[in-house]
């Protein structure tokens, strides 16, 4: 039966003391390089694994980060995530995956959990405005970092997207297409992102001389079948658009579905663009036109920060914003002469 090596197991191989062991993998004494080798060998030699936990306790530090997300069936988050993930393997941080859900109550727990386990940082896309786990983010000194969605009200570092002037952006590029009946599929009311993005179209639009009908807006969930079910909505309608901006990229192919179902030809009859630029934006058929984020860079640029915070507490506040552009593909054509 093979047995655990142990550090004294180390030390009798190696013909030293449990202490010089301890000093050689620690580095907390000068040990002879002599007595470096003969250790190593024996670490080497019986596969020793040095007992993480108590080194963290000691160092008063865990080595690990904790990620909190709304949604991990989104690639989105998926793209952040692995910005996170990468920047915080690259400076020896192994990092926590938790998925809210979307839901304020999972939040707060998981919240509380990584706290609780001792964390060193959290990375949190937050909910929404969840009073409960921004207080208990307040009441606590731990380095953290918002990604993606601004919380008002809550002072830390944060990395955000500027979501009004992708929107803007939409409805401009719509504009010089010729569109003059454009709807929209939007996100949760909720959430940052959703609104800011509606916020910027309005402006792009109203520049252009258009103003958005509440008839031609529907509420979705950020998710494929919000889309979905927004773009029937849509089509239900008295007025029916010609172009329709949709909030996010996933709700944009569960547009596409129902476009499919309903034998309306995208673009030919519709034109269709999103928001995000998803791997899968430039894989289905058509290829979706949509406003990109940096979604790696995001992520990337979230751990830095939180990395910053974690070596220096008492540095100033950051707060970042990216930019987006417009990805053009193949679900925008400019309108016909006639309403369609």
């Amino acid at each position: 039966m093979h047995t655990i090596a142990t550090i004294k197991d180390v030390a009798n191989m190696a013909g030293v003391s449990t202490t010089t062991v301890s000093h050689v993998i620690n580095k907390t004494r000068f040990v002879s390089k002599d007595l470096i080798e003969r250790v190593n060998d024996a670490i080497t030699t019986l596969n020793y694994q040095p007992y993480g936990l108590a080194r963290s306790l000691r160092r008063k530090q865990s080595g690990t980060i904790g990620i909190v997300i709304p949604d991990n069936t989104n690639p989105f988050f998926a793209e952040v995530v692995r910005g996170i993930e990468d920047t915080c393997f690259e400076n020896g941080y192994s990092v926590f995956l938790c998925n809210s859900d979307g839901k304020p109550a999972k939040e707060r727990n998981y919240l509380q959990l990584l706290i609780e386990k001792g964390v060193d940082g959290l990375v949190l896309v937050s909910t929404g405005d969840d009073e409960e786990a921004m207080r208990l983010l307040e009441n606590r000194e731990i380095p953290k970092v918002i990604v993606d969605r601004e919380i008002s009200g809550l002072h830390m570092d944060s990395v955000l997207v500027d979501n009004q002037q992708g929107g803007y952006s939409a409805a401009r590029y719509l504009i010089e297409l010729g569109h003059r009946t454009i709807g929209c599929i939007m996100g949760p009311s909720n959430i940052t992102p959703s609104g800011q993005r509606i916020e910027g179209f309005r402006k792009g639009l109203k520049e252009g001389g258009l103003l958005l009908d509440e008839n031609m807006v529907a509420t979705g969930d950020f998710k494929s079948f919000g889309g979905y079910e927004g773009f029937k909505k849509l089509l239900r309608g008295e007025l029916v658009p010609t172009a329709i901006f949709v909030c996010n990229d996933m709700m944009a192919l569960g547009a596409l579905n129902a476009a499919r179902e309903l034998g309306i030809d995208v673009p030919e009859q519709l034109s269709l663009i999103g928001f995000d630029d998803i791997a899968l934006a430039s894989l289905i058929n058509p290829n979706l036109t949509t406003i990109a984020q940096p979604k790696y860079e995001l992520g990337e640029t979230g751990a830095e920060l939180l990395l910053k915070r974690i070596n220096n507490k008492g540095r100033s506040e950051s707060r970042i914003v990216k930019k987006t552009h417009l990805v053009i593909r193949d679900t925008c054509l400019p309108a016909n002469s006639t309403d369609r």
